[in-house]
Formats: C-alpha cells, structure tokens, sequence
C-alpha cells in the first residue's frame, strides 16, 4: 500500500498566529478515516509568526517529536528544560504519566516544523526532553536516524524515543537516488520537506506525504535539491 496526500488536500487551520495542515485528526479536525496510522498518530505541519507560540500546556502518554524546518523553536517546561532548535534539528519530549511545556518562535521570522506524534511502547513513567543538532551535510546523500526507541540508534547519536520507531531525514541533490529496506510489518509515514522527489515511482512535492505499508523497500529518487523526513514505527507488542 502506497497512499498519496497532497499538502494542498490537508486540514486546514488559521489562528493568525498559527496556521497549521492536520495530516491526522487533532484538535478540531475529527476525521475517522484519519486517525493515525499505525502508531503514528499526530503530524502536524505548523507555521509560527515572530514572537508567538503556544503557551504552557500539558500531555501525557505521547512521543513528541518536533522537526525544524525553517527558524527555530524555544522550548521550556515544568522539569526546568529550555533550549532553542534550529532549522534542521530536532527537539524530542516523552510526555510520560504528565508533562507541562511551552513552544514559542522568538525569533523575527516566521518558524515552520513538523510535530509529530507517536503512541509510547507502555504508559506512564517520568517525562524528559532532549534535543540535538543534525548538521544537514551529515546527510546529504543519505538517510540518518535522528530520533529512535532502539538501543543500537541511541548508541550511535540518535535522539532517545520511548516508542517502536525510528525518524529518518535526508538531504539529497538533484539526480540523487537511494534505497532503503523497510520490514515487513513496518508502518512508514514519508513527508517532503524540500523539492520534489520520486518513491517508489510515485511523485512527490515538498510537503506532500506518502502512507506506506506492506511495502520491503523505498527506492527514492530526488528530481530537484530535496529534503525528505519519515517516520518507520511498529506496533507496540504487549
């Protein structure tokens, strides 16, 4: 299975300070259809103006993933963490059994991310945050894990996820083709981020998604400069 969502057929929200595309139901935006898939269940494709954000909130029982796209983000909680992601990096939050925090663009230019949402392995336990810079050169040309729940990922770099899944992200020139094995139970949710590109002889823009499943490889091909992120997730065995 190999389903194609145009940016332009997304869910549509404007809060004049926010204007955000729902890839799943959230917030306001019910669709049963668009629940999540598999264990993904949120991606959130959001664009900040200077100097707002959103004010202190809470979650629980969710892996938070944010992706910078454009700008940067300033994070701060209630465990005392605050830290600034820039445009290329990654900010992670495991919301645990509770969490507080605030996410605000200071910057003087508008901040654009991915926030991507994705079900724990169990419930509960302590929140945390953690964030990193992924110089984009480290993956020019090919796939580097940014964000993971395995031990192997963690030990290498990524970014600790407490869930069965792995963020991928690339930067690739034009003419650039890769491959990548995918298992056979996988659930791969694929968005552009930059450029156009080809999976799997589907065509791609940037911020169009690919949902991918029953599928044992990507064959990725990029049409123009391009920069591409997926999330490979599981489903939790209990």
């Amino acid at each position: 299975m190999l389903e194609k969502r145009t940016f332009k057929e997304l869910a549509t929200v404007d809060h004049e300070w926010l204007k955000a595309r729902h890839h799943f139901s959230f917030g306001k935006y019910w669709d049963p259809a668009r629940m999540g898939f598999g264990p993904i269940r949120v991606w959130n494709d959001d664009e900040i103006n200077p100097q707002t954000g959103f004010p202190m909130h809470g979650h629980k029982d969710m892996e938070i993933i944010t992706y910078v796209r454009e700008g940067a983000i300033t994070h701060r909680d209630n465990m005392g963490n605050e830290g600034r992601t820039e445009a290329g990096d990654v900010q992670v939050m495991s919301a645990g059994s509770g969490v507080m925090h605030s996410e605000y663009n200071l910057e003087d230019e508008q901040t654009k991310l991915f926030q991507i949402w994705i079900e724990p392995r169990s419930n509960g336990g302590d929140a945390r945050w953690d964030a990193k810079a992924f110089p984009k050169g480290d993956r020019a040309g090919e796939l580097e894990i940014l964000a993971s729940g395995f031990d192997e990922d963690i030990e290498s770099g990524a970014l600790m996820i407490r869930a069965d899944a792995r963020l991928y992200g690339a930067t690739l020139s034009n003419g650039t083709a890769i491959t990548h094995e995918l298992a056979a139970d996988a659930h791969v949710y694929l968005v552009g981020s930059a450029g156009k590109l080809r999976i799997n002889g589907e065509e791609i823009e940037a911020r169009d998604a690919l949902a991918i499943r029953d599928v044992t490889s990507l064959e990725i091909e990029a049409l123009t400069d391009a920069e591409l992120v997926f999330v490979e997730a599981f489903e939790a065995q209990n």
